[in-house]
């Protein structure tokens, strides 16, 4: 799977599992979507599959290169 791709699948569980947690997320705003809470919770959910991304390829690329903590 591409990066890209992982990103987006990775991002959308995040939004979803932040959008069903009430202490998250508590009501939907009259913008919808396009509310500034909801584009904040998306902006963190993309983050956070990035780094989550990044954090596993280094250490796969650890493991390999026999440098593992």
């Amino acid at each position: 799977m591409s990066t890209t791709n992982e990103v987006k699948q990775i991002a959308a569980q995040l939004l979803s599992a932040m959008l069903a947690n009430p202490h998250i997320y508590a009501s939907m705003s009259d913008e919808g979507i396009q509310g500034r809470q909801e584009q904040e919770l998306i902006a963190i959910a993309i983050a956070m599959a990035e780094n989550l991304i990044a954090k596993v390829d280094g250490k796969i690329d650890a493991k390999i290169d026999g440098n593992e903590t």
